[in-house]
């Protein structure tokens, strides 16, 4: 299955790093993410699958009740890479934090993902 650039972005922050539950968060990691994919964090470098699910599993942790919303539309350059801006935070409440993922995709699938923190805006 090809994804496009906008579902892997979209899904990866909802179904990879918003996901409580250990076992979808493990089955949408192996969907969206490429065998060798790796995450670029501002914590360090995530290579493969089982480290990016740790590391989503630790971050979701330490935040379980907050959830992440897109600010607009997910941008796409020629359906090999993509980015996304979003924030996160408890609901009803002001956002805790923001940031922009920036991926590039081979085969329907992210091999790479680099996150940045943005600053909040008012």
């Amino acid at each position: 299955m090809t994804n496009s650039i906008a579902t892997l972005l979209t899904r990866n922050l909802q179904d990879v790093f918003g996901e409580g539950d250990a076992q979808r968060r493990r089955a949408a990691i192996d969907e969206l993410w490429a065998e060798d994919g790796v995450f670029y964090a501002p914590d360090g470098i995530h290579r493969g699958r089982d480290a990016i699910d740790r590391n989503a599993g630790a971050i979701r942790a330490t935040h379980p009740d907050f959830r992440y919303a897109l600010l607009g539309t997910p941008e796409e350059v020629h359906g090999t890479a993509g980015r996304a801006r979003w924030t996160s935070g408890k609901p009803g409440e002001p956002p805790a934090y923001a940031g922009t993922d920036f991926i590039l995709a081979r085969d329907g699938k992210i091999a790479a993902l680099y996150m940045f923190f943005d600053p909040l805006t008012a």
